[in-house]
């Protein structure tokens, strides 16, 4: 809906979005373009720039690091624990090497500052190539929009095809898209012992088979106090696993409070996602985070792996095996489909998703 602002003019945000998502450009155009202050569509509601404020912490509270080198009881025992308490946990000596995890930062970069113009060719909202540029998933459902553009790449349960694949990030995702695999079952794996079933339960409902990659870029926002880089939101799958730079911005809700999730170079963040809270019975917890707008000249870039469901018609719900007379279920089974299908008519906003199947 058009409002009156100051000047007079009328502003239409719907005309902005569309403006802005016709030109190709992303964010990290409008930073070529030499503007000094955010287009409107940037600028978020008081309610959450006030929360961007920092409060002072009593004590500092940093999420879990977890050496999976060690004993597997042990590996268990910390992974559950982070999961029930933090939701977020980094690890340490998981298998991949340091310098393949600086090559895939640096590929991705180098796709984000590529021309513009070169760019545009993979610029779409539709998946059917299984590899798109885009800025915000959800530019034309949320309220403002946020200070990031991302590269989204289908790496199961079929890998998009090479040729769709930008060349200059082309072979770095074809390896990461194995390292990230076999590290997803092992983690499957561990969070299916610590809630004490068979090391497969949580793989054999299909979790590990559907997965999308997205490389995010947080270029310098001239105006950080008025906009994110991504709204605080819990992601809708079943497990994430996160490669971030050393720029940091990252942060998560515990306790109320917003908590940094510090780099930490050759480290990997793992977060439980909605699908998996609700298969542990609360067990798990996914829990809010986000990603402040990047204030440094360096561009700050990120790299997520979503696990998901590849039997979308299937029903989920929690594991009979955590429920009981004494602890009943505490969601109601639903088809997957239907799930995705609400989280992307919707914003990026807090755990809608989560609340909408409780019973």
């Amino acid at each position: 809906m058009a409002t009156t602002v100051d000047s007079g003019k009328q502003y239409d945000r719907a005309e902005e979005v569309k403006r802005f998502d016709d030109s190709k450009i992303g964010v990290k155009g409008l930073v070529d373009s030499g503007l000094t202050t955010i287009p409107r569509i940037f600028v978020h509601p008081p309610e959450t720039l006030s929360d961007l404020k920092p409060k002072p912490k009593p004590k500092s509270v940093a999420i879990p690091t977890i050496d999976l080198s060690g004993t597997r009881s042990t590996v268990v025992e910390q992974v559950a624990a982070a999961s029930r308490s933090f939701g977020f946990f980094q690890i340490v000596n998981h298998g991949i090497p340091v310098q393949v995890l600086d090559r895939m930062i640096a590929s991705i970069r180098a796709f984000h500052e590529l021309p513009t113009d070169v760019k545009a060719s993979f610029y779409r909202r539709d998946a059917g190539t299984g590899v798109s540029f885009i800025s915000n998933v959800d530019l034309f459902h949320s309220k403002a929009a946020s200070w990031r553009d991302t590269l989204q790449i289908r790496l199961g349960p079929t890998l998009a095809e090479l040729e769709h694949i930008p060349e200059v990030c082309r072979d770095e995702v074809v390896q990461w898209n194995l390292h990230s695999t076999t590290l997803g079952e092992q983690l499957m794996g561990l969070l299916s012992e610590g809630l004490g079933l068979d090391k497969d339960t949580i793989k054999n409902t299909t979790c590990l088979d559907a997965r999308v990659m997205v490389g995010h870029y947080y270029p310098c926002c001239p105006q950080p106090d008025l906009t994110v880089g991504i709204a605080s939101h819990t992601d809708p799958g079943v497990l994430t696993l996160l490669l971030q730079d050393h720029t940091g911005g990252l942060q998560i809700k515990h306790e109320g409070e917003w908590v940094d999730v510090k780099p930490v170079h050759g480290a990997l963040v793992i977060n439980i996602a909605d699908i998996l809270q609700i298969m542990s019975n609360d067990e798990y917890k996914s829990v809010e985070h986000r990603v402040l707008a990047n204030p440094s000249e360096e561009a700050r870039v990120s790299i997520a792996v979503f696990f998901n469901p590849s039997a979308r018609e299937a029903l989920y719900g929690p594991f009979a095996e955590l429920t009981s007379p004494e602890k009943p279920a505490h969601y109601r089974q639903f088809i997957y489909n239907d799930y995705m299908r609400r989280f992307f008519t919707k914003e990026l906003d807090g755990k809608t998703l989560t609340n909408f199947y409780k019973l």
